[in-house]
């Protein structure tokens, strides 16, 4: 690596820093590399280390960079996109979903989807938790609670437990008509749980995108998935051609 001196800029110089570190990611570095230390980098490009750090901490909330325990600070692959706008409606576990099944268990959901379901106060219900993996990475933690009146013809012979029980409640929810379905999105932060699946301190940002699947007039399921507010970025190309991306200086469409 050559020396690149920052000059005089009428911007602050950790946002200049910024952008120059940018270019680099772009030309000199790849998905998951680890970068130098900061006094190397501070050295490289003649700065102090307070203004490295501010210039990392801002590509960080970008999503360009991420900082992993144990490993040190990364190249953070591209976001991905979280359709919210979408008017193609597709069942959980349907072709081309690359959502990973990982449980099934039947257990009383949490209020707030009982409520939606319209079930019982502490009526048990499929619940099949998923992941989403991208870049050997996991970006994102689903729940999904399919009441037993959804999937009648579900045998417990053929798949008892694990993936294979997941996978056999998600083909059983596929016979039914499709007749539409809702989002919602709202920032959050990271419980324990999801923290631990996301590789996550808890607390940190993540994105809730709560789904409705109606068929026969009814909530059949509900999704309540967890994103990665450092990997992901919210897609509204049916309804408007709106995409948010993590570059601050892209400007939506």
């Amino acid at each position: 690596m050559g020396t690149t001196q920052l000059e005089s800029v009428p911007e602050p110089k950790y946002w200049h820093l910024r952008t120059v570190l940018s270019e680099a990611l772009d030309s000199e570095f790849t998905v998951g590399e680890i970068l130098p230390n900061e006094r190397d980098l501070a050295a490289r490009f003649g700065v102090a280390r307070a203004t490295l750090r501010q210039a990392l901490e801002q590509l960080e909330l970008e999503g360009r960079l991420q900082r992993r325990r144990g490993v040190g600070t990364t190249v953070a692959p591209p976001r991905v996109g979280v359709a919210v706008g979408t008017e193609q409606h597709v069942w959980p576990g349907a072709a081309g979903d690359t959502w990973h099944a990982a449980d099934c268990a039947v257990s009383a959901p949490p209020a707030s989807v009982a409520s939606i379901l319209e079930t019982a106060d502490g009526e048990a219900v499929h619940t099949v938790r998923r992941s989403l993996v991208t870049h050997g990475q996991p970006v994102a933690a689903e729940l999904l609670y399919i009441p037993e009146s959804s999937v009648p013809d579900l045998s417990a012979i053929d798949a008892p437990s694990g993936a294979a029980r997941a996978r056999a409640v998600l083909r059983e929810l596929q016979r039914l008509d499709l007749e539409g379905q809702d989002r919602a999105v709202e920032l959050g932060s990271a419980r324990a749980d999801d923290a631990k699946e996301l590789d996550r301190l808890p607390g940190a940002p993540v994105l809730v995108v709560t789904t409705r699947f109606f068929s026969e007039g009814r909530t059949v399921a509900v999704s309540v998935a967890t994103y990665r507010a450092d990997t992901c970025r919210l897609t509204f190309g049916d309804s408007g051609g709106v995409e948010i991306h993590h570059d601050p200086e892209r400007r939506a469409s």
